[in-house]
């Protein structure tokens, strides 16, 4: 009876393993699709003071962006690629490109919530985490993300809360290596366009400073009408800069 016993919680695991990575991958899918275009606008808050920006972001399969900041008037231009993990920046009032190092991955992106290792690990959750299944309530999984062994990231944990009728998260929230909350990201307003499900309103925070906080509103979405090769070489970083 014992063994039966056993041998049915080693399946009943294994499924529970399988739905996760299911769910997981599902929710990426989901968000990027085959291609996707976007107009993003951005506000920055930070102790009584708000900075807004506008964007263009395109983006093909799990490893090409591109962004192109196209306000306020003093950052038009400012262009940012993502390739394969790697990061480059052209600042038009100096005319140069530069290659984002390492070292500076965790620095904030143009003065946000949002790290330049969000820009560049685009496919890490899928690629990088093992995903498990923690707690049900109706269509919402939570779902705990643990680092892959030797895996390149910066957290310890992710947990989220996905909803298995749109396959989109509601909530993120980032642990470091010692298990202690570092930040969230709240997504809401879900929107559908096509077959694919979005939130179009997404906040970022640090968890111990919730008077500093980034709010993201998706203002176009354009999900497989094509984004074209030319965007994803380091030529396009100054060539759609203008």
């Amino acid at each position: 009876m014992n063994k039966i016993i056993f041998l049915i919680s080693i399946i009943m695991t294994q499924l529970m393993a399988d739905e996760a990575h299911d769910i997981i991958k599902k929710l990426d899918e989901n968000f990027r699709g085959r291609n996707v275009y976007m107009q993003v606008s951005m506000k920055v808050v930070s102790m009584g003071h708000e900075r807004v920006m506008r964007m263009q972001s395109f983006s093909q399969g799990n490893k090409k962006s591109f962004v192109k900041i196209i306000y306020p008037p003093k950052d038009s231009g400012i262009t940012f690629l993502s390739l394969d993990n790697q990061m480059w920046q052209y600042v038009p009032k100096i005319e140069r490109v530069i290659k984002i190092p390492p070292s500076m991955m965790l620095q904030k992106w143009m003065g946000s919530d949002i790290t330049n290792d969000d820009m560049v690990r685009q496919s890490s959750i899928v690629e990088d985490y093992e995903p498990r299944i923690i707690k049900r309530a109706g269509t919402v999984v939570t779902i705990e993300l643990l680092p892959k062994l030797g895996a390149p990231v910066v957290w310890g944990k992710i947990i989220t809360n996905v909803d298995t009728a749109t396959y989109t998260s509601n909530r993120d929230i980032f642990y470091d290596e010692e298990n202690k909350e570092v930040r969230f990201f709240i997504y809401e307003k879900v929107k559908k366009v096509g077959k694919y499900y979005i939130p179009t309103y997404w906040k970022v925070g640090s968890s111990d400073a919730l008077d500093k906080f980034t709010e993201i509103v998706l203002e176009e979405i354009e999900y497989d009408t094509g984004v074209y090769d030319e965007y994803f070489t380091k030529n396009a970083l100054k060539r759609f800069s203008k």
